[in-house]
C-alpha cells in the first residue's frame, strides 16, 4: 500500500489525545449480536475467558524494520481505552434487559451467561425509536412517541446526554447493532442537513430510524458505526454534518461469515490471475437477523451489500479475460431451528491455464454474533481513539470490519482484507509517529 492511501484527513497527524475516563458504548439494539459482545467483554474483564477474535485486545503490530524485533500488541502502543473503562448502554423495542435478550437470542451456553448474569440484568434497553414500515418482521412495545422525525431524534439525543451523565462517562461511541432496514435509495431528502432535517420535520419515509440514530450522535459529537447495510450515516446530509461536527464515522455491514471468506479467498484468486466463472453462496440462518431478512425489502438491502464485494474486488473492467459476467449469486433463507448458529455453502466455479475448469466448495458453519461481537468492541475502541487524534468523517482505515465499506465521494472502496488490515495498521502507525510498513525490505540494501 501506498503512503497516498492514508485516509485524507489523517494528512496532518495530532497526538491523540489520553484515553481518560470512561468510555460509554451505546448499541442501537440489544438483541444477539449486542448482548453477546457485552457478555462477552464483561466475562474477558472477570477472568472468565479471552479477547478471541479482536484485533484492539490480542493482535500485535510491527514498528520499524524487521530487525528491530519491535512488535508490541496494539493495545499496548495505541492509547485505547481498557476495558475496565466501558459501560454499556443500548436502546431497544423489545423491553428485555440484556440477560432475558440473551437467554432468548440462544447464542450463550447457560453456564457462560450465568457467570455474568447479575452484570447482564441491570442493562435495560432505552425506549427505541422504531417503526414496522422499516423493520416489518418485529414487534416491541418499548417504542418512543414523537409529532416528527426531528422529535424523535431530539429524544436520542436527550438519551445520550443523560446516559453520558448518569454513568459518568468522558465519551461516548455509538454502534448499530440492530436489525437491517427496508432498501431505501438515496434522494434528495439526503443531499443535504438542510434537506435531510426538512424532511424529519414532514415525516418523510426516506427518513428510516438508523439516519435518526446517526444523525442523533453526529449532533451529540459522538462516533458512530454502522453495523448493518442500511442507508443510514452514508448519505451526503450525514458526511457534511460528521466533517461539519469534527465527528468519526464509518460503515458499513459487519463483515462477520460468508463475505468475510470472501474477502479473503477472491483477493487469492486475483494474485493468481485465476478466472471466475461463477460464485453461488447459500445461507440458512434462524436467529431474529434471520426472521428480519425473510422480508423481501430487508433481504434486498442486505444482498446489495454482499453482492458488491466481488465486482469490487476482482475489477472485471481492468481484467476482462478473468471476470467479465461471471455469475454472482446470494441467498439467505430463514431457518429457526439453526438459531444464530449460521450455515453457509459455496460453490466457486474457477478458469485456469488453457480455459480447464475447477471448482472451490465451501460449508461454513459459524456462529454469526460470535464473530460480531469482537468487530464492536474493535470499532467502538478505534473510532473512540480516531475521534481522539482529531479523525473526522469517513473512517476508511475501518474498512476492513465492513462487508460495505465507506469510501470519500468519487472513489471505490476497498474490499480486499489483506489490503484492509495494511491500511488500518498503516494508519495506526501513522498517528502514533511511527513509519508506515511497505515491506519492500530495503534495509538490506542500506
Amino acid at each position: 500500500m501506498e503512503n497516498k492511501e492514508l485516509p485524507s484527513n489523517a494528512d496532518v497527524r495530532t497526538p491523540p489525545a489520553p484515553a481518560t475516563g470512561k468510555l460509554g458504548i451505546l448499541t442501537p439494539g440489544l438483541g444477539a449480536v449486542a448482548t453477546t459482545f457485552m457478555a462477552g467483554v464483561e466475562s474477558i474483564r472477570r477472568g472468565y475467558s479471552k479477547p478471541i477474535g479482536s484485533l484492539t485486545q490480542m493482535a500485535t503490530i510491527r514498528l520499524g524494520k524487521r530487525t528491530d524485533n519491535r512488535s508490541p500488541l496494539i493495545k499496548d502502543f495505541v492509547p485505547l481505552a481498557g476495558l475496565d473503562d466501558i459501560v454499556f448502554g443500548a436502546w431497544d423495542p423489545i423491553p428485555d434487559d440484556a440477560y432475558t435478550a440473551a437467554q432468548k437470542a440462544g447464542v450463550l451456553e447457560e453456564k457462560d451467561l450465568e457467570r455474568v448474569a447479575d452484570f447482564m440484568k441491570a442493562i435495560k434497553p432505552m425506549p427505541a425509536v422504531f417503526d414496522n414500515h422499516y423493520v416489518t418482521r418485529i414487534n416491541g412495545s418499548n417504542v418512543k412517541k414523537g409529532k416528527t422525525k426531528r422529535d424523535l431524534a431530539e429524544q436520542l439525543r436527550q438519551d445520550m446526554r443523560d446516559f453520558k451523565k448518569k454513568n459518568n462517562c468522558d465519551r461516548l461511541v455509538v454502534v448499530w447493532c440492530a436489525s437491517t432496514e427496508i432498501f431505501i435509495k438515496a434522494g434528495p431528502q439526503h443531499a443535504s442537513i438542510e434537506a435531510f432535517e426538512k424532511a424529519m420535520d414532514s415525516n418523510d419515509e426516506a427518513i428510516a430510524p438508523s439516519m435518526l440514530y446517526a444523525y442523533a450522535a453526529i449532533m451529540e459529537g459522538i462516533p458512530f458505526c454502522m453495523g448493518a447495510p442500511n442507508l443510514a450515516v452514508d448519505i451526503p446530509a450525514m458526511l457534511q454534518l460528521a466533517n461539519d461536527k469534527g465527528v468519526p464515522i464509518s460503515g458499513k455491514d459487519f463483515k462477520t461469515g460468508q463475505t468475510w471468506l470472501k474477502t479473503v479467498i477472491a483477493p487469492g484468486l486475483k494474485a493468481r490471475m485465476l478466472g471466475l466463472a461463477g460464485w453461488y453462496s447459500t445461507n440458512i440462518l434462524g436467529n431474529r437477523d434471520g426472521e428480519v431478512l425473510d422480508d423481501p425489502q430487508s433481504f434486498k438491502t442486505k444482498e446489495e451489500s454482499k453482492l458488491s464485494v466481488l465486482h469490487n474486488i476482482l475489477q472485471p473492467d481492468k481484467y476482462p479475460d478473468l471476470y467479465k459476467d461471471f455469475t454472482h449469486v446470494v441467498r439467505i433463507n430463514y431457518y429457526p431451528p439453526r438459531g444464530d448458529n449460521k450455515e453457509g455453502w459455496d460453490n466457486i466455479d474457477i478458469v485456469g491455464w488453457m480455459n480447464y475448469p475447477m471448482q472451490i466448495k465451501i460449508n461454513f458453519l459459524c456462529r454469526d454474533s460470535i464473530l460480531a461481537a469482537p468487530i464492536v468492541l474493535d470499532l467502538a475502541l478505534f473510532s473512540d481513539f480516531a475521534h481522539r487524534a482529531g479523525m473526522k468523517g469517513i473512517q476508511e482505515w475501518l474498512s476492513f470490519y465492513y462487508k460495505s465499506p465507506m469510501a470519500a465521494p468519487g472513489l471505490q472502496p476497498e474490499h480486499d482484507l489483506f489490503i484492509q488490515q495494511t491500511k488500518l495498521k498503516n494508519t495506526l502507525r501513522h498517528l502514533m509517529g511511527e513509519e508506515q510498513i511497505t515491506h519492500l525490505g530495503l534495509e538490506y540494501y542500506a
